[in-house]
């Protein structure tokens, strides 16, 4: 009987392992044409059961049909095999595909292909090669190149463009340093074309950089590619019109809350959000108007909304829209990338970006949180109560956000293409990068450069945020241009004026005259040190070298026939303590347009404004010698030398360049008044050849720097109690009233 049990049980089990092979307990192996069959309709032998915490599947669209392209579901690795069709070097990162051994021995320099006879090149790719030629990376010598830029214009690889330059791949492989596209950097603005626009960029790029718009986040390779925003043709080379927010309205809230005008895509890629926007539409605060009136057959494939949609999308002005808005829809178009993000940027529009797996422009620097509102194309009717849900000072927030990056990093192509390269010197350098906070804060990373420092405390920008003060004590460094033959030489009186200043910590003579230096007993005694050192090559850059003799934060720059006193000297000192970024100062001059001459003027004369502090008499942070001597071209430093001219006006574009502010002026003695009022009569003679090597020189640099940088300011600061009918033993700055 037991036998009998024994048996039934052995064969129940084999039945049931006979049920489970045949209802798919274990799948044996199929046939190829089976694993074929059944992958070409989304059926994969160890494909588990779904999950409801899984990310939900884009819709499928209302106006596409059910075909093979929308049934297959692709996994993530089949994703980035395919890809691999687009960029070769998918794979690449900057340990693997990039040779950094050739910037060690020259640091981060950029050398540019030579342009090549009868190839067209377009003016943004010209203007893109001319700004790196300008800049402080470039070098004509390829042997002490760490990247490469070609020659040959990338931007526009669509084929049905007139921008489009065949045979580019044959080109690029001729090229003698390509290297496979080792340490090269490629510019890309358009990529495939109709109907799919694929990222191909129609040759092998290798093992290349790009620098590009649009880049899908599945395409992007962290820290090796760059993603830069999309621009127009019209978009400036150099300076750029700054943001439109002229003052922070409290509520910060806008006639509308949620705008966009633009075209309809009716069918293809990139229509599926623009063909919906109509739903959310209400004509009152949030205003999403389409027009079907684009292309040479938009008639023909019109559908039953174009009419209406056309005579409302008439209705509106898109630049009213978009200045009395406060925020803004930024779908995608064909392309991921649209030139409604830079646009919104500058309005101060607050953009919602509705572009599901576009990689941000500088992702990997910025911040994109604090400035817009990222949102999802497939939850397009939830913006609305979304973007309404913020409070108001969060938007305020955002919109401030919005100027500091667009006037830091997008407001000109010249910024565009020097934040790529500071973001590439940044991987490299890697002990000498910048943090996040300088990226994202003011005065942003292209001024803050991490080669001076990796602390924060050490730059005058930061202080407010980290909770510090300066050093409570200044080195005030004299330059020297005459012999010592005298002891009633005006700088001796001026060394030992600012000797007895509380606040000094040292005094540095710097000998710019051709005489040889005076013997140690020539210069008084005083209580700090006084270090004397000739001046490199006797040139006026000179003067704004970053000695590491200079151990304060505060420099006091002096000419060497200055008239201080040391009341004077202490007052300015204490008013640069409240503003460390800014020069503080006494002699003021002011610019000028002359719209006779279409330029640029200059003048010394006492009006009630000004926009510029001689650093003949100025207190600013040490930073700033390290900013003059790295940040400007040689060009501009080249023409002060040759002048021995101008070095004051010259710092003066950089810091206002640096802050957007004026610099401080501060109130003088009458004798010094009096004294300084002598040599404005005279400067102001038409043909002083003085005045006009000034006048040109504001104009060469106001051309560099784009624009013009400085500020007008009336405000000067005096101490508490001056000129106040009461006993000037009351008085803590008294010595500067008296005659």
């Amino acid at each position: 009987m037991q036998a009998k049990k024994r048996y039934f049980i052995l064969l129940s089990a084999g039945a049931c392992l006979v049920l489970l092979f045949y209802f798919g307990g274990a799948q044996l192996p199929a046939s190829g044409r089976n694993r074929h069959d059944r992958s070409r309709h989304g059926y994969r032998s160890d494909q588990p059961w779904p999950h409801f915490s899984d990310p939900l599947h884009q819709f499928l669209p209302w106006d596409q049909p059910d075909t093979e392209e929308y049934n297959i579901h692709i996994s993530p690795r089949q994703k980035r095999d395919v890809n691999t069709s687009v960029y070769k070097g998918k794979r690449c990162r900057m340990d693997s595909c990039f040779d950094f051994s050739r910037c060690k021995k020259n640091d981060f320099k950029v050398y540019v292909y030579p342009q090549q006879k009868g190839e067209k090149i377009s003016e943004s790719y010209q203007n893109i090669l001319s700004t790196i030629e300008g800049s402080r990376f470039y070098t004509s010598d390829p042997g002490q190149a760490c990247l490469f830029v070609l020659s040959l214009d990338t931007l526009d690889r669509d084929q049905l463009s007139p921008q489009y330059v065949h045979n580019l791949k044959t080109k690029v492989q001729n090229l003698p340093l390509w290297n496979n596209g080792r340490n090269h950097l490629i510019f890309n603005l358009y990529s495939g074309t109709w109907p799919d626009y694929t990222e191909d960029l129609g040759f092998d790029i290798g093992q290349a950089m790009l620098a590009k718009a649009s880049i899908s986040t599945e395409n992007f390779r962290p820290n090796f590619d760059v993603s830069i925003p999309l621009f127009s043709k019209e978009h400036p080379r150099t300076g750029g019109e700054r943001g439109f927010l002229k003052y922070n309205s409290i509520p910060p809230f806008r006639k509308y809350m949620l705008v966009f005008k633009g075209k309809r895509y009716l069918t293809g890629i990139g229509s599926d959000t623009r063909n919906a926007l109509y739903h959310v539409h209400n004509q009152e605060d949030v205003v999403l108007l389409t027009t079907c009136k684009h292309g040479k057959d938009w008639q023909k494939h019109k559908d039953a909304r174009c009419d209406k949609d056309n005579a409302e999308y008439d209705k509106y002005d898109y630049r009213e829209m978009l200045h009395n808005s406060t925020f803004c829809l930024v779908p995608r178009g064909r392309r991921l990338g649209s030139f409604r993000f830079l646009e919104a940027l500058q309005a101060a529009c607050v953009p919602v970006m509705l572009s599901n797996g576009w990689e941000l422009p500088f992702s990997e620097i910025i911040n994109w949180n604090t400035a817009a509102v990222i949102g999802d194309e497939r939850l397009l009717l939830q913006i609305p109560s979304t973007v309404r849900s913020i409070h108001q000072d969060k938007i305020l927030a955002l919109r401030q956000q919005t100027q500091f990056l667009w006037e830091a990093y997008f407001s000109s192509l010249e910024k565009i293409v020097l934040t790529t390269l500071e973001i590439i010197q940044d991987r490299v350098l890697q002990q000498e990068s910048r943090s996040s906070v300088m990226w994202n804060s003011h005065p942003g990373g292209l001024f803050a450069l991490p080669q001076y420092s990796a602390y924060l405390g050490d730059f005058p920008f930061y202080y407010a945020t980290l909770g510090i003060k300066p050093h409570s004590k200044f080195t005030a460094v004299i330059h020297a241009v005459t012999p010592l033959v005298s002891q009633s030489q005006p700088i001796l009186k001026l060394l030992a004026s600012v000797a007895k200043s509380q606040y000094c910590a040292q005094i540095i003579v710097l000998w710019n005259c051709d005489k040889p230096l005076p013997a140690k007993h020539r210069w008084p005694a005083t209580t700090v040190p006084v270090i004397v050192i000739e001046g490199e090559n006797k040139v006026m850059s000179s003067r704004f070298l970053p000695y590491e003799t200079i151990i304060t934060d505060a420099v006091l720059s002096l000419d060497e026939d200055t008239v201080l006193s040391t009341t004077e000297v202490d007052f300015a000192f204490t008013v640069w303590q409240s503003f460390p970024e800014r020069l503080v100062g006494y002699p003021a001059r002011s610019h000028f347009w002359d719209s006779n001459k279409e330029r640029w003027g200059y003048t010394s004369k006492w009006t009630n404004d000004y926009s510029m502090v001689l650093t003949g008499a100025a207190i600013y942070h040490r930073y700033y010698h390290f900013l003059y001597t790295n940040f400007l071209p040689a060009s501009l430093k080249g023409m002060v030398d040759q002048l021995a001219n101008c070095e004051d006006i010259l710092m003066n574009f950089l810091v206002s360049a640096v802050t957007k502010l004026p610099p401080i002026k501060v109130t003088q003695k009458k004798q010094y008044k009096e004294t300084m009022m002598g040599q404005v009569i005279t400067f102001c003679n038409p043909t002083n050849s003085v005045l006009f090597a000034r006048q040109t020189c504001m104009n060469k640099f106001a051309s560099w720097f784009g624009g013009m940088p400085l500020v007008h300011s009336q405000m000067r600061l005096d101490p508490v109690l001056f000129k106040d009918q009461v006993s000037i033993l009351r008085k803590k700055y008294r010595d500067i009233e008296r005659l």
